[in-house]
């Protein structure tokens, strides 16, 4: 019986469950069992085991291969919620410790923004190579963190993801929660591959950290549980917030480079310059969310080639 489950376990089907397995709901439920054998002992299990059937036994593993692979299908539906928790959108209850944490990210702000002016200030051609690389720095935090103090989140995530949500309607005046859905569907498909891939990058950090977090239930049978738990839920966050970075800058390369395609789909006329662009883009934006309210303007039809 195991010699047929094994070889079972050699072709294409095992490959698809070991790319099932290998995922945190296995370490997750390893760790589950390794707390066990520690508070109860390996003795009485394996004893308890091997008086099973044989029957039995391979049950129990097949058993415990699909609590494996169906606990990180449904794992998977959390990774919403959890991305929002992590940005903070929290409980109201809580909303004392959220005002605390957005000002401390609005005053850090602040204070990024005046020194990045005095060093601006100096020219790039007098600074010493310190602040050169502080001016950098400066620069690329600024750039990542939402650019008006109503728009600040609680926690270093969400900033970044706040941003990013604002910078197109800031340039161009699209509104990114109205207009991405529809861009999304015209993009070519390799810069979807692209999008696709950070934001599973984003996922896995998130899922691993929820995860983490879960692992905290095998506490009262291993002291140990928290000292595994919380710093892996510490470094996911970590990886959310690198894998984070890389998702906004395609998201906001692929408003620079592929926006055109909206007005095209649409049938309206692109904006002829930047300065009229973001009056255009927000109409396009009105367009999409409210609908039609007038005959204006008229559609337009691209040049054939």
């Amino acid at each position: 019986m195991y010699s047929k489950f094994l070889e079972g376990m050699t072709g294409k089907v095992s490959e698809q469950w070991v790319t099932n397995l290998l995922t945190p709901a296995f370490a997750f439920w390893l760790g589950g069992l390794t707390a066990c054998i520690y508070h109860f002992g390996w003795a009485p299990l394996k004893n308890w085991a091997l008086r099973q059937p044989q029957p039995f036994q391979v049950g129990l593993l097949i058993v415990g291969l699909l609590v494996i692979v169906t606990s990180s299908s449904v794992a998977q539906k959390f990774d919403r919620p959890m991305l929002r928790c992590l940005e903070g959108y929290w409980p109201r209850w809580i909303k004392l410790l959220r005002r605390i944490r957005t000002q401390r990210y609005l005053t850090q702000w602040q204070q990024q923004q005046q020194r990045w002016g005095e060093l601006y200030g100096k020219g790039e051609a007098i600074l010493s190579a310190e602040e050169l690389n502080e001016y950098a720095q400066l620069d690329w935090q600024l750039m990542h963190s939402p650019s008006q103090p109503n728009q600040f989140m609680p926690t270093r995530l969400g900033n970044l993801l706040r941003a990013s949500e604002y910078r197109s309607k800031e340039r161009y005046g699209l509104d990114a929660v109205v207009c991405w859905p529809r861009l999304w569907l015209l993009l070519p498909d390799s810069t979807r591959k692209e999008l696709q891939e950070a934001r599973a990058a984003l996922n896995t950090a998130v899922r691993v950290g929820f995860w983490s977090l879960l692992f905290l239930v095998w506490t009262p049978l291993a002291w140990w549980a928290p000292l595994l738990a919380l710093p892996t839920a510490w470094f996911s966050y970590r990886m959310a917030l690198s894998a984070a970075a890389v998702y906004v800058d395609l998201l906001e390369a692929t408003f620079d480079v592929h926006r055109h395609l909206l007005y095209q789909s649409l049938r309206r006329k692109p904006p002829v310059n930047p300065a009229k662009e973001t009056q255009e883009g927000e109409a396009l934006t009105q367009y999409l969310w409210r609908g039609p309210d007038s005959t204006m303007p008229d559609f337009h039809d691209p040049p054939k080639s």
